[in-house]
């Protein structure tokens, strides 16, 4: 009963939103604002998100490296190398599959700046074949400060991964962000794309050949980044955008070996995150193409289909055996801490399988005599869109700046300080708690863009400025939504529905 009930709101939610519309072009470029918001380092002179101002220009000074410039991570001041790679992994995802639809929009070109600002980031912090900085910032003292970027007091120590003490599940994430980013630059620029390469596949041999957890060496992120699914998910995820990029069959055997003993294959997952990459390993997996593959790689291939349909269908609620959460609303519900994360990976990731059975003009299967055409896995995703940028019993729309409604007291330090461009008096570290933190006053300035946590289990939200759960925005929650939004606009134009 609950089940129908559950699809029952999703029609009508799609129905509302095809009635009244949604201007994704628009939330496309909002989207990409956000990532200009979040810079760290020496804004350039096109920056157009104008209350920002340069900040961290002493990065990695301690440690005798130039780690300026990246992207902050929430709404703290901290730059995590973990999040941040699979936040441009994600963005290169889906400008690969929509890289025309994005283009005549006219953001093409703010899409792969977003893109730049990270690998160029990443390109410095990879110092040594074996050596990744992967963390600038201190959690403890930074999360004591309430400061906006442009008055930080707090440390800035860096911290690394190398062969002494490994940390293969941010090396090898970082490799599939370099290794993606590549196959956008690859006609853009010809060398930068090799060069993007060339620490692709170093990084993916450094967290390959010291394996361990990033999280047992690096102890500074245990609290706010641990590693819970371990580094094989990300391994697989790495190789296989290697794969994608150098067309290399030593890449596909790694996956196709290893797909049993890392998971690959086993693993049955109903979510997709940060730390927990197999959905998005067996969607891509899922995608290549069989023709020409050998009868065990074809086996193999079709395992990861498998494991890949189960995580569709689980999302949509169309398996027996296991069903993932959705609200009344008919919101994706995975748990409380910042749950729209997990629904926007997903828009990607059934995004990109949707088309994949529109182009080989298969079906979806989840279970016997339970098929499903890729329309319908789009109609899911279009409502999972439409909910967050506001067809939700609370007619806020979650994509901050998009719309007459949505969160204005986002828990962003930048966001609730007033411009260092207006005022340049210095705020010191508790001073910005006191003067800033517990307003109960719409922020100064908007972080357009922003996805930010979203509601509970019951479509409840409460827009405060403390409640860090739902009003924290996070560089990943938005970065697969570019795509998305750029192919549901691309729809409209073309008059389906």
């Amino acid at each position: 009963m609950d089940s129908v009930l559950i699809l029952m709101l999703i029609c009508i939610s799609s129905l509302l939103s095809f009635c009244c519309g949604f201007d994704y072009k628009d939330a496309v470029s909002k989207s990409l604002l956000y990532f200009e918001g979040q810079r760290s380092g020496h804004l350039p002179y096109d920056q157009r998100v104008v209350w920002r101002h340069h900040s961290g220009l002493e990065d990695g000074l301690e440690q005798g490296v130039d780690l300026v410039g990246g992207y902050y991570d929430a709404g703290d001041n901290i730059k995590f190398g973990l999040p941040m790679a699979y936040a441009i992994t994600l963005l290169s995802w889906g400008v690969i599959e929509y890289q025309d639809e994005i283009e005549t929009i006219g953001e093409l070109e703010h899409a792969i700046a977003a893109i730049k600002w990270g690998t160029d980031y990443f390109i410095k912090a990879h110092t040594r074949p074996t050596e990744l900085w992967a963390q600038v910032g201190d959690g403890e003292t930074d999360h004591q400060c309430w400061q906006r970027p442009e008055d930080m007091t707090t440390s800035r120590r860096a911290f690394k991964v190398d062969d002494r003490s490994p940390g293969s599940e941010v090396a090898a994430e970082t490799s599939a962000a370099l290794a993606a980013a590549s196959i956008i630059f690859r006609k853009i620029s010809p060398l930068y794309s090799r060069l993007l390469l060339v620490h692709a596949r170093q990084l993916f041999e450094f967290g390959d050949n010291w394996r361990g957890k990033y999280d047992d060496n690096m102890i500074e992120v245990r609290e706010y980044y641990p590693s819970k699914s371990g580094y094989m998910d990300e391994l697989l995820w790495a190789a296989l955008w290697l794969y994608k990029a150098t067309n290399s069959a030593a890449y596909l055997d790694y996956v196709i070996e290893n797909g049993l003993a890392f998971g690959g294959t086993t693993w049955e997952i109903a979510e997709f995150s940060w730390d927990v990459k197999y959905a998005g390993v067996q969607i891509l997996a899922a995608t290549l193409p069989t023709k020409g593959r050998s009868k065990e790689q074809r086996k193999i291939l079709k395992e990861y289909v498998s494991k890949a349909e189960f995580y569709i269908c689980a999302s949509m609620n169309k398996n027996n055996c296991s069903r993932v959460k959705h609200t009344p609303g008919g919101l994706l519900y995975i748990r409380r801490w910042n749950n729209m994360q997990y629904v926007s990976g997903a828009t990607l990731l059934l995004m990109v399988y949707s088309d994949h059975l529109e182009l080989t003009g298969r079906k979806l299967e989840c279970g016997i005599n339970s098929t499903f055409q890729s329309d319908e896995i789009l109609g899911f995703v279009k409502s999972q869109v439409d909910y967050i940028l506001g067809s939700n019993p609370m007619n806020m729309s979650y994509l901050v700046g998009y719309g007459d409604n949505y969160p204005t007291r986002v828990h962003h330090r930048g966001a609730s300080t007033i411009s260092y461009k207006v005022n340049r008096e210095f705020f010191g570290c508790m001073e910005g708690y006191h003067r800033w933190f517990v307003r109960s006053e719409p922020n100064p300035n908007v972080l357009i863009g922003a996805l930010v946590g979203g509601p509970g289990s019951n479509d409840e939200f409460s827009d405060k400025r403390d409640n860090f759960a739902q009003t924290e925005a996070c560089l990943y929650n938005t970065a697969p939504l570019v795509g998305v939004f750029a192919k549901l606009h691309a729809l409209d134009l073309s008059g389906r529905k």
